[in-house]
């Protein structure tokens, strides 16, 4: 009776065993079906966050500079014409054909010229070749050092002389400005048979130190600008109004 107890043990023991090793076969090649809904290809699982921008990213981070499209170029025209002798009367239907011919006129491009942006009167072109910055944090706030190289080459009608190019330096964070600021920089040329090359640098750009890459840096030309006649103008005015009033 003793060794039938003990055998019915070891049965048992062994019977218990090999469940086991069935279930954990199973386990293995249920190919995600036990999984209990938490399999890695879930397609309801809910997808991972961005990750953050880390505030060693942000100390290195410095806005890429770009130019805008039109403001790689700046030309200077020749201003004003020789006086031309007063016609007589008869031949005011000559000028009437004359003016006619010139308004008339065409480029190579089959595109009527602006008298006032005449490629035969072009003093001196001058082009952007290269841009680039250089960043500092510090006290909650980003100093940028915005450098602009480029040239300056005679025209058709070069005369020896300082250029004085408008380049506007700027920063946007999304449709924000800002920083703005436009700079009357001069270049002084004297050789008719070469280029002449400049740079141009802006240290004193400072903005709010950004929580995400996300500023953006503009330089270039800008010659949308209102002209400083204009406020010579406005001074007039005021200094004729005061003397009215006295």
């Amino acid at each position: 009776m003793r060794f039938y107890s003990v055998n019915r043990r070891v049965v048992a023991g062994l019977a218990l065993t090999g469940f086991m090793l069935a279930a954990a076969g199973c386990q293995s090649s249920d190919n995600g079906i036990l999984n209990f809904g938490f399999s890695k290809k879930d397609p309801t699982a809910p997808p991972p966050q961005d990750p953050k921008v880390l505030a060693s990213q942000l100390r290195a981070y410095c806005p890429k500079v770009t130019l805008r499209d039109g403001t790689a170029f700046f030309n200077t025209y020749a201003k004003g014409t020789a006086a031309k002798p007063k016609k007589k009367k008869a031949d005011a239907a000559a000028d009437a054909e004359a003016q006619a011919a010139a308004a008339a006129q065409t480029g190579p491009d089959g595109q009527p010229v602006d008298p006032n942006r005449d490629p035969a009167k072009i003093v001196y072109q001058a082009s952007i070749t290269d841009v680039t910055r250089d960043c500092t944090h510090e006290n909650g706030q980003l100093t940028m050092k915005i450098a602009v190289a480029g040239k300056v080459v005679p025209g058709p009608l070069f005369a020896p002389g300082t250029v004085t190019m408008p380049i506007r330096v700027a920063v946007q964070h999304g449709p924000d400005v800002l920083y703005s600021q436009l700079h009357q920089y001069q270049v002084q040329v004297t050789d008719p048979s070469a280029a002449t090359q400049f740079v141009f640098t802006d240290a004193n750009v400072v903005v709010p130190d950004p929580t995400a890459t996300d500023y953006q840096a503009y330089a270039g030309y800008d010659e949308n600008t209102p002209a400083a006649a204009d406020k010579s103008k406005g001074n007039r005015k005021k200094r004729v109004a005061a003397a009215a009033t006295n």
